[in-house]
């Protein structure tokens, strides 16, 4: 298990930051796709198991995407961010009362399909938003995307080598405590060498710090929240195209939380915007 997930990593890391190098055109492509699958892979976690049901979803979340870079508009573009963060506050309230044996998911095939365009579209829009900033750019993006990996990577070593105290054993049995230290610890070093690279005035540097750490606690919300829906279907995995990793859900989940979150706290640190 270790062992693939390792060697996908290997293989997926370079190739991820060399797509972000390129134009922001040929970045939101490649997104566009990623997240295309993953629509494939939530129609299973919606219920949705017929090829003709999964297909249209695809198509639904491609117009989605489509029009958005046609009507691409910062302003807007925003707004939406905005609106995806009270969402994940939702996603909040429903992780912590599942935990405490209350479940209040929706059942509902549509409605679930529904959740799918306000989990996977934003994260889109956020990394474009990062990617077409004419002073930040592709280079903050490999940032966002080096910090989610570090929490993860940290999370899933710490977890194994110390990992006792359940996090939410209703939701996600192997996630503990430990685990979520060693997810902060690891990217808090990510986060202080960039702030050290970069040479930020202390009082940027302390915002910037605080906000690195918001998202990594937020991306473990999206690892959860998915791991709800997973739990809903009696689903391990959300599909396994990537050997050792599961499906591209698996790969992106805490991306789906964080990006959103991230960038709208840099619009609010006044970065972006």
């Amino acid at each position: 298990m270790l062992k693939h997930r390792l060697l996908t990593a290997i293989i997926l890391i370079p190739l991820v930051i060399w797509l972000l190098s390129l134009s922001s055109l040929i970045l939101a492509i490649a997104m566009g796709i990623i997240v295309t699958i993953g629509a494939w892979e939530w129609a299973a976690i919606c219920g949705w198991q017929h090829l003709l049901a999964r297909s249209f979803y695809c198509f639904a979340i491609g117009l989605g995407l489509l029009g958005a870079y046609w009507f691409w508009q910062q302003t807007i573009m925003s707004y939406i961010l905005m609106a995806t963060c009270l969402w994940w506050l939702v996603a909040f309230y429903w992780v912590i009362r599942y935990q405490q044996g209350y479940k209040l998911l929706p059942k509902a095939h549509f409605i679930k399909a529904l959740l799918g365009f306000f989990i996977l579209i934003p994260t889109w829009i956020a990394l474009l938003v990062l990617h077409k900033h004419e002073v930040y750019g592709w280079h903050f993006v490999v940032f966002l995307l080096v910090l989610i990996w570090s929490a993860d990577s940290g999370a899933y070593f710490a977890g194994r080598r110390w990992g006792k105290t359940k996090l939410a054993n209703q939701i996600s049995p192997k996630k503990t405590w430990e685990g979520v230290g060693g997810a902060l610890l690891l990217s808090s070093f990510i986060a202080l060498g960039y702030v050290w690279l970069n040479s930020m005035p202390l009082m940027t540097a302390s915002l910037f710090l605080l906000l690195s750490l918001i998202t990594v606690v937020v991306s473990i919300l999206g690892d959860l929240f998915e791991s709800l829906f997973k739990r809903q279907m009696d689903i391990k995995d959300s599909g396994q195209i990537l050997p050792g990793h599961g499906g591209i859900l698996d790969r992106i989940d805490s991306l789906t939380a964080a990006a959103p979150i991230f960038v709208t706290g840099l619009i609010f640190l006044g970065k972006i915007f």
